[in-house]
């Protein structure tokens, strides 16, 4: 794992993980780097180490989180973690000075190890990046992170770099001053020889310097984020401010992070970050076609945002709308977009230029001879769209991908329209475009295995994550969320309090309550899409008569100014007007007392939609439902998705609970698939 070299006195470490284009720490790599410091201690000619790695654009990317997560389910990771802190406090007690030289990702235990050098130098390359992102895992950093950080840079630095867990270029980790110096690549080995001759770091002060009282009293600025079932950033910045003495200080670390492993939290967000990664890379060994030149027929608010985020990913973008005010406000929306992107520092005005000028706006029949991949995003009526998609087929490449980027129409209806209809799929991006990662890849019953890998190689190219699933109605994502939206709806018409309602849903984890999102969804769509929803799966899905009192009353939400609530600039407030339509309470108290047995009724019925569309084949895999509803509605992680929720808290307490609601409400009736895993014992996933 680690190469040793004598060169002109100076040990040189190198990090080389064979047949791997990373490096991490696993307990083959700690064991290997405690002897390299055995031979270290007994070589009395050394006059400092320099710990490098091999790899084309990673450092070490940090621990190896399989065998964590792994540890965390079998209580194995106390040792683990102790004997990372073991060594890395051998090297950190080293008589010679000692220096990281970092080039590519350097991540958690990766940049731990660093710290437990006595100097830090940075390539300038855009492939290195610098931090310690645990807590976004559920954990900390238990390696000396907690500990030697707010000794090198101060308490609220250190703070605000491991509770937001961010990487960081080598420009931004010199101002932070988590590394001494940053220099070209080539003068890296260079670098970081010359720095040993500043011999030994001086000592670091028992508090760090010009913070002394008010800081390690837990009085910085740096405060932990709002409750949430992440308990990491919280339990840091505790260690962090508590500024113990060396030793006792990794001592709790040491404890905090095997507290932590065996919660569901951060189990959920350690498998999270594995999904992640699978859903990026696909398992396709093939090199997907890359697209360049696209189209999107329709300009309107999905319209205008697909081709902006397309122009934005190099892909040239014809955009077409038969209504030239339509294309006017199209390229209004985009230029907004571009504008934003570069006041937050996404992009550069030169890019934003750049990607402007690959839309063609055009509101006449233009030549499609180069286009790849069409994608059309007209309004919700399935007579408009097939006779785009007749207009399509005459009009475009027979290679050419035909996407619809409909919510909940049958793709297959569209498909009928076309000459050879295996090129015909759904492409489903979520609203805001430019800031949702989802886009459901819907198959319909003739769309070609071929046409399925290039609109996921598509997806991927773009910089977004694809689920795939099958065509029906709502497909995954809304046929999951709509119940649980209408039964609010409902609970609010039944009696309870608004505000109870989508705070009980905030506190459980939901980035916004569910009437809140009705107003921002639109209460004429939502009303819409509950109407072809109900077509297929009847009463669950009806939407309840308060919401089509409020669309008859264009109360649409946050487009009028008045939903749910009442809007004025930024602030919201409940709306008296709709009260006429309620009931007087008559629900049962244990709904209405705002906490736990609230939200957990509404999740109840996203559980039930989404065993049913595992029962159904809508997916593939209790994972794709999970990571489809985590990404697509904002899903707390930490809770893994609805089937992972469901297992943590019980499938049996889960089901009992459902059929006691039943009683009075038979949408809570649950699906045979839950019955089964809870008569069984069995569950939705292995681990």
């Amino acid at each position: 794992m680690i190469r040793r070299e004598i060169d002109s006195g100076i040990c040189l470490l190198t990090f080389d993980r064979p047949e791997s284009g990373a490096n991490i720490f696993d307990a083959a790599t700690m064991a290997d780097l405690d002897q390299q410091l055995d031979a270290i201690e007994e070589d009395d000619s050394l006059e400092g180490v320099v710990i490098l790695s091999a790899k084309k654009s990673i450092f070490i990317a940090g621990a190896d989180l399989k065998t964590l997560l792994s540890q965390a389910q079998t209580g194995e990771m106390r040792s683990f973690i102790a004997e990372g802190q073991r060594v890395f406090n051998r090297l950190a007690a080293l008589k010679i000075p000692t220096c990281a030289a970092i080039h590519g990702a350097c991540a958690g235990g990766g940049y731990e190890v660093t710290l437990a050098c006595d100097w830090r130098v940075a390539s300038d390359d855009p492939s290195t990046r610098i931090g310690l992102p645990e807590t976004t895992l559920g954990l900390i950093p238990a390696w000396g992170g907690c500990t030697r950080l707010p000794r090198l840079i101060g308490t609220e630095k250190a703070a605000e770099v491991i509770l937001k867990g961010k990487l960081y270029s080598a420009r931004e980790a010199k101002q932070l001053g988590l590394v001494d110096e940053i220099v070209s690549r080539e003068n890296l080995l260079e670098a970081a020889r010359k720095k040993l001759r500043d011999s030994k770091r001086p000592s670091p002060s028992p508090l760090p310097q010009g913070e002394a009282d008010g800081a390690a009293a837990g009085e910085g600025k740096t405060s932990a984020p709002r409750a949430s079932g992440n308990l990491a950033p919280a339990r840091a910045l505790e260690i962090i401010r508590k500024n113990l003495p060396l030793d006792q200080s990794l001592a709790a670390e040491l404890d905090t992070i095997v507290e932590l492993g065996e919660t569901d939290a951060t189990q959920n967000l350690i498998r999270n970050f594995f999904l992640t990664e699978k859903y990026k890379r696909g398992s396709s060994r093939q090199m997907p076609e890359k697209i360049t030149h696209a189209a999107v027929i329709g300009a309107g608010v999905m319209g205008s945002g697909i081709a902006q985020w397309l122009s934005s990913r190099g892909v040239s973008v014809i955009l077409r709308d038969v209504g030239t005010e339509e294309l006017t406000r199209g390229l209004a929306s985009i230029e907004k977009t571009y504008a934003d992107a570069v006041k937050r520092g996404i992009m550069t005005e030169e890019q934003a230029k750049q990607g402007r000028a690959r839309i063609v706006a055009s509101s006449v029949a233009i030549e499609m001879r180069d286009v790849q991949v069409v994608v059309e995003a007209a309004s919700e009526k399935l007579e408009v769209k097939k006779e785009i998609f007749r207009d399509l087929s005459a009009k475009t490449p027979e290679r050419a991908t035909l996407a619809t980027n409909t919510s909940a129409l049958p793709i297959s209806d569209l498909a009928g329209e076309v000459k050879n209809a295996e090129r015909v799929i759904g492409l489903h991006f979520f609203n805001p475009v430019s800031r949702m990662k989802l886009v459901e890849v819907v198959v319909g019953t003739e769309t070609s295995d071929e046409t399925i890998a290039r609109a996921r190689g598509f997806v991927r190219q773009i910089a977004k994550l694809p689920v795939t699933v099958r065509d029906s109605p709502g497909f995954l994502v809304n046929r999951v969320l709509f119940p649980y939206l209408l039964e609010a709806a409902k609970l609010f018409e039944n009696g309870t309090n608004a505000q109870a309602i989508d705070d009980a849903l905030l506190q459980w984890g939901m980035p916004m309550g569910p009437l809140r999102l009705i107003d921002e969804i639109g209460v004429d769509i939502t009303v819409d899409i509950a109407s072809t929803l109900e077509k297929a799966y009847g009463k669950r899905d009806r939407a309840s008569k308060i919401l089509r009192e409020m669309q008859s009353a264009k109360l649409l939400g946050r487009k009028s100014g008045a939903g749910f609530y009442s809007y004025v600039g930024k602030s919201q407030t409940a709306n008296d007007e709709i009260n006429k339509w309620r009931q007087p309470a008559v629900i049962p108290s244990s709904a209405q007392d705002g906490g736990g047995d609230m939200a957990n009724r509404l999740m109840f019925l996203m559980v039930n939609e989404s065993a049913r569309c595992l029962e159904e084949k809508v997916v593939a895999s209790p994972e794709d439902a999970d990571y489809g509803m985590n990404l697509g509605t904002g899903f707390p992680v930490w809770r893994g998705g609805p089937l992972r929720f469901a297992e943590n808290f019980g499938l049996k307490k889960v089901v009992e609970e459902m059929e006691s609601l039943a009683r009075t409400n038979e949408k809570y009736v649950p699906c045979q698939v839950l019955k089964k895993h809870a008569q069984d014992g069995t569950k939705f996933y292995d681990r």
